[in-house]
């Protein structure tokens, strides 16, 4: 059997910071603010608490943080509480930046955890339904920080709504 084919490569960039006092004023103040989001964050389940901070492009600031329920597809990660709440309260609002980040007792998390992938399809709608990318800002605990300009760096090949046309 010889099939014909060709190779497709995806390859994807980040930005890697040694801690968060190497990124400028405005990012770590968010990536605070979604370490101050996860002491909130409902948990009992998972004991994996999450939380995030996006800056709007108006300058505001929104926070969500992880909500599980017993029924477990119930819950909802910190990134889409975060984005829905936002464009609840400023409809029309581009979102400019997401900073994520979590903890889990017992461990110190010096590993940035990436958006789940339901997070990460949400994040892309956003994107499309703006037409403008969105820095994501993600650590554990403490350590290393990694930074994308875009979701596309996470979710290359995305499905979006030029497929529904």
């Amino acid at each position: 059997m010889n099939q014909k084919f060709t190779k497709l490569v995806v390859s994807t960039e980040f930005e890697v910071y040694e801690s968060e006092k190497d990124l400028n004023a405005d990012e770590n103040s968010l990536l605070q603010k979604a370490q101050q989001a996860l002491k909130n964050a409902y948990a009992p389940y998972s004991n994996f608490y999450v939380g995030a901070a996006i800056l709007l492009e108006n300058g505001e600031i929104v926070v969500g943080n992880n909500q599980e329920n017993a029924a477990y597809p119930s819950g909802l990660c910190a990134e889409r509480v975060a984005i829905f709440h936002a464009s609840a309260i400023h409809p029309g609002i581009p979102v400019k930046t997401i900073a994520v980040c979590c903890k889990a007792p017992g461990s110190v998390m010096e590993t940035p955890v990436p958006p789940c992938g339901a997070c990460r399809q949400v994040i892309a709608e956003y994107e499309t339904k703006y037409g403008k990318a969105i820095r994501i800002i993600m650590q554990g605990e403490k350590g290393k920080v990694y930074a994308s300009t875009s979701i596309e760096s996470l979710l290359p090949l995305m499905f979006n709504r030029k497929y529904l046309k």
